[in-house]
């Protein structure tokens, strides 16, 4: 490691500053992502969640544009619904967060085996984690950064047109 103004540089700074970079590239790197997925439509948005879960192994059924009945996604191992576990899924793609209100109307129409899904890129409030916490139907409420982890998790078991709606490229860093 070269020094600087003929100072020493010891192997624990560089490695600490190697650390600080390689975080803050993480960081940049995921605020990228998001700023792609935002510009994506509510439609395109829906396709990307829906590739994430096909990713980590369900079959999933999206609804056609128009009145979905909260259903925007439905996962399952079989696709249709009849195995367990069942995820319903919402999708909202927005800047604005999700409130408790909109949270009790996703829930209200849950069967008592369904398991939820509420994905958001506006985030939730604060009530609104707090009725997904009492919720009687087990539900996940998903952030965009946790959109953002789950994308990079899955990334490459996602398919072409997932994969297509979101590009991204592998980057090796030295450890």
């Amino acid at each position: 490691m070269a020094a600087l103004k003929g100072e020493t540089v010891s192997s624990e700074a560089g490695s600490e500053r190697d650390t600080e970079l390689l975080n803050t590239t993480r960081e940049q790197s995921q605020e990228f992502i998001k700023d792609r997925i935002t510009r994506l439509d509510p439609y395109e948005f829906q396709e990307l969640v829906a590739g994430v879960l096909r990713a980590m192994g369900y079959k999933t059924r999206v609804s056609n544009p128009g009145a979905d009945r909260g259903v925007d996604i439905l996962a399952s191992p079989d696709g249709l619904g009849f195995e367990q576990p069942r995820i319903v899924v919402e999708c909202k793609h927005r800047k604005g967060a999700i409130g408790a209100q909109e949270v009790r109307s996703f829930l209200g129409g849950r069967h008592k085996d369904d398991k939820g899904l509420y994905v958001s890129s506006g985030g939730f409030t604060k009530e609104a984690k707090y009725e997904a916490d009492r919720a009687s139907i087990p539900i996940t409420l998903m952030s965009m950064d946790d959109l953002v982890e789950a994308i990079v998790e899955n990334y490459e078991e996602m398919d072409a047109e997932s994969r297509a709606l979101l590009p991204l490229a592998k980057l090796y860093w030295p450890v």
